[in-house]
């Protein structure tokens, strides 16, 4: 069960008017019996480089644990990377904070891999 839900607020309210109102932002969610089992979230980035082609970056996947294994989570990573293409974006990155080695070969099994860059992240 995803027990991660925000209380809902003016704040919250906002933010999802500003994600809506967003058109390079996209939530992808994958539904059974009306409830969201599994996510993620695409962001499309304009980019001077690379003949001006954007990139992609997908974060937030997630899944409840009662539903993984059985291709949710694939099929809204693989509809975010059709987003991608849409968008003429000439990579897409995905980060996880994950070190277990069934997520990591997950990924791996979706087409991403983890030998071309290094990432670093500054926390705020």
């Amino acid at each position: 069960m995803i027990d991660i839900m925000p209380k809902v607020n003016e704040r919250l309210l906002e933010l999802w008017d500003n994600i809506f109102l967003d058109c390079n932002h996209h939530i992808i969610v994958a539904i059974e019996y009306e409830r969201i089992i599994s996510s993620c979230v695409i962001i499309i980035v304009h980019n001077l480089t690379h003949s001006q082609q954007p990139y992609a970056f997908i974060e937030n996947v997630i899944t409840d644990v009662a539903y993984r294994n059985k291709g949710f989570a694939s099929s809204c990573i693989n509809y975010a990377k059709q987003i991608a293409i849409d968008h003429d974006c000439y990579k897409i990155m995905l980060m996880t904070g994950s070190k277990k080695e069934q997520t990591l070969n997950f990924y791996r099994k979706v087409g991403y891999n983890n030998e071309d860059k290094t990432a670093f992240i500054q926390w705020l």
